[in-house]
């Protein structure tokens, strides 16, 4: 049988490659990565931590609307400030090493569930979980990104190894207790100190098991469940207490859940119907149609394969099952079921291919399958790249450092990014303090002033050099525009005959206003690489092969580059 390493090997391969074609970050990401930056930065404050905060820290300026909890925040920069010298002190690359080693963490979890899947349903079953696994888009495009799910995400995927390696038939009923309870307590510490949400696939996993007499209460479930409440309360209580400076014990995930559901606020961010998980979510989360129409329910067919598949997909489809009784969804919300599923699929898969020589019905399936692979890695492909079309403020930051001459301006220069451009990419990472020689150094400092107040007062705006702005009529004062940012915008099917948009049209006002020399000097961003390959490829595919017909990538103008004229 063939080793299932090289395969599983793709996972942190395919997770890399998204993180580097995608560096940048949205809003949801933001509260981790920016305590990731002043943690880094600024350091922890051992005296006089309120005022240190206060002049030093994101979060204080920019709560959120619910305190988050810094326990990823803290392990991550450990793991990452080694390395923080090989790449820089500052700028896009320490951002790329953050997200890689969380990007890695869990890269590594997915490979321990898959040696998981190895122990119990074969080499075989491993190898075509690793297929699915790496190409899939979702889980691969977001493991490297800080949301907190993909810090519990992390738990999550070594509670299922320990569950599903309580299947393997060498081990002593000590060692299924052992693992079962390892199960409960990572998922438990998990749920208290990330996600609240994985206290329902706690409930659903020991409903299971004590449905399955494989539990022991006394042995298993009382100190699983009392020793990772204990030990995730005491990992985030006195931590958290201390960032958020709060006078009381303050446990940020129990606030979360409180607001957004007993107090119902979740449903302020939309509602979806029942089903969107079943019918919506869980497809797109598998991306490969073949995986939950024949390998799920192959697996669950042969009796060899039957009880390890059942004891990973109970509780895991129960949990979704009681998850879409709330009315606010989000596909993030269940991604911890997709590894689970898409092992018992490899279980499916591998029962299919080993009978491929058999006879023609397995020898068609079998290629099927090949080829469901090499179309969900195309479609991943078409993914990634569309999706890293959505970070206009990213892009526009950089741009902006790119097109600055330092010899032209040896002076202290003021950002404003607006919302939108904070919320698609403007980070703490990506600011610069200086560029140049000490002699003609440029010296930076960034506003996100959200106050209404204050962006209706002209003199506010008179402070800036350059506002990064979605609506330049909004920017008060005598204003040029000197680049624009293109961002995704849609995708239309040009049919033989019509006249294709283009992508990325020319720059409304490139030019006009220069940067020092009267040129810009950074039209060179991940937008607009994409646009030039595109239309290289319309130019030479559609013609010559599709016969007129065509993908067209609508890009549309998204953050604007204003430089004050009176400046």
């Amino acid at each position: 049988m063939a080793s299932s390493w090289p395969f599983l090997a793709l996972i942190p391969l395919a997770i890399f490659l998204h993180l580097l074609l995608s560096p940048h970050t949205k809003v949801e990401e933001s509260f981790n990565l920016q305590a990731v930056h002043d943690i880094l930065a600024h350091g922890i404050p051992g005296s006089n931590a309120e005022q240190f905060f206060k002049r030093n820290y994101d979060h204080v300026a920019f709560p959120g609307s619910v305190p988050r909890t810094f326990a990823g925040a803290l392990v991550l920069s450990g793991l990452a400030r080694p390395f923080v010298g090989l790449v820089g002190r500052e700028g896009e690359g320490v951002q790329v090493l953050v997200r890689g080693v969380l990007g890695l963490c869990n890269a590594l979890a997915l490979m321990a569930f898959g040696r998981s899947v190895h122990n119990v349903f074969g080499s075989t079953a491993a190898i075509w979980y690793a297929l699915f696994q790496a190409s899939q888009f979702h889980v691969i495009y977001y493991a490297s990104r800080t949301l907190p799910n993909m810090f519990a995400f992390v738990f999550s995927n070594l509670a299922l190894r320990a569950l599903l390696n309580a299947h393997a038939v060498s081990y002593s009923r000590q060692d299924v207790n052992r693992r079962l309870r390892l199960c409960l307590y990572l998922l438990t510490i998990a749920g208290v100190v990330f996600r609240s949400e994985l206290a329902l696939l706690v409930a659903t996993t020991t409903l299971y098991l004590l449905s399955t007499a494989r539990l022991s209460i006394i042995r298993v479930i009382v100190p699983a469940g009392l020793g990772g409440l204990l030990i995730g309360l005491a990992c985030t209580i006195p931590l958290d207490s201390f960032f958020w400076q709060s006078s009381f014990p303050l446990w940020p995930e129990w606030t979360a859940f409180r607001y957004n559901t007993i107090q119902g606020h979740s449903a302020d961010w939309g509602v979806s119907p029942w089903h969107f998980y079943f019918a919506s979510a869980l497809p797109r989360l598998l991306l490969n149609p073949l995986t939950y129409a024949l390998c799920i329910p192959l697996a669950l067919l042969n009796s060899a394969t039957r009880r390890p598949s059942c004891t990973l997909l109970a509780p895991l489809l129960s949990f979704v099952a009681l998850y879409s009784l709330l009315p606010h969804k989000e596909w993030r919300f269940i991604i911890y079921t997709v590894p689970g599923l898409t092992g018992v699929a490899g279980a499916g898969a591998s029962w299919i291919w080993r009978r491929r020589g058999k006879s023609p019905l397995y020898g068609l399936l079998s290629l099927a399958l090949v080829l469901s692979v090499l179309a969900s890695a195309a479609a991943s492909a078409a993914l990634l790249a569309l999706s890293s079309l959505n970070y206009p403020g990213g892009a526009a930051l950089g741009a902006l450092h790119a097109g600055v001459s330092p010899l032209a301006h040896p002076q202290h220069l003021r950002v404003h990014a607006d919302n939108l451009a904070c919320q698609t990419g403007v980070t703490r990472f990506l600011e610069r303090h200086s560029r140049g020689s000490p002699q003609a150094a440029v010296s930076w400092s960034y506003d996100k002033t959200e106050d209404p107040a204050q962006l209706l007062d002209p003199l506010f705006w008179a402070h800036f050099d350059y506002v990064l702005a979605e609506r330049p009529e909004k920017v008060i004062g005598s204003w040029a525009v000197v680049h624009v940012v293109y961002g995704f915008g849609g995708v239309r099917v040009v049919r033989p005959g019509e006249e294709s948009g283009g992508v990325g049209e020319e720059v409304e006002g490139k030019g006009a206003v220069g940067f020092g020399s009267g040129e810009w000097e950074g039209d060179s961003d991940w937008t607009g690489k994409v646009a030039r390959v595109w239309r290289g490829l319309e130019g030479r595919v559609r013609e010559g092969v599709l016969r007129g017909w065509w993908v067209e990538v609508r890009m549309e103008p998204r953050i604007r580059i204003l430089r004050n004229l009176m400046k």
